[in-house]
């Protein structure tokens, strides 16, 4: 739940902060992505500190070295959270992101299954439809990132058209 209230909360302070004239903040990718990067840093944070033992228990006992696992995962997402806040990073980071949520899903549904995660939010019904809102706001960056790249990216020049004299030296 946790993650969720980052996501929201952070998102709609920036918002909010846009509206105010807070001009880097007015499209609304930004703070989509602000939001995504708090809620990122949270979680990768949690790797490490405070949470570290009950993630290693999450992962499946098929998977090798729960510890490194958790480790390489808490990595990951901490450096996803620094590309989201660079704009031409942005859509990478955010589609990077989006597939790691995918990829660690399985081990959420198997902590709640096998009675590890006992909290009622972390059961696979609302985990699944959080899950759902993470990916979702990742992939919205992806595509309203990269639409803003493609429409702020300068149009070429024409060819000039050929000048009368140019054509006189390629009469047969």
């Amino acid at each position: 739940m946790e993650p969720f209230i980052a996501l929201v909360a952070v998102t709609a302070i920036l918002l909010l902060l846009g509206r105010a004239g807070v001009r880097p903040l007015r499209r609304w990718p930004v703070p989509l992505r602000g939001g995504l990067a708090a809620m990122f840093v949270m979680t990768g944070v949690s790797h490490f500190v405070g949470m570290r033992e009950e993630l290693i228990s999450y992962v499946p006992p098929v998977l090798p070295e729960p510890a490194l696992l958790i480790t390489i995962t808490g990595v990951l997402e901490l450096a996803g959270a620094a590309g989201l806040l660079i704009r031409r990073t942005a859509p990478l980071a955010a589609g990077c992101l989006a597939a790691l949520l995918v990829a660690m899903f399985p081990a959420n549904l198997y902590a709640a299954l096998a009675g590890i995660a006992t909290d009622p939010l972390s059961q696979p019904v609302p985990r699944t439809l959080f899950q759902l809102v993470f990916v979702a706001a990742a992939v919205a960056v992806v595509i309203a990132e990269r639409r803003a790249a493609r429409a702020t990216r300068p149009i070429p020049p024409l060819p000039a058209p050929a000048r009368s004299g140019q054509l006189a030296g390629r009469r047969r």
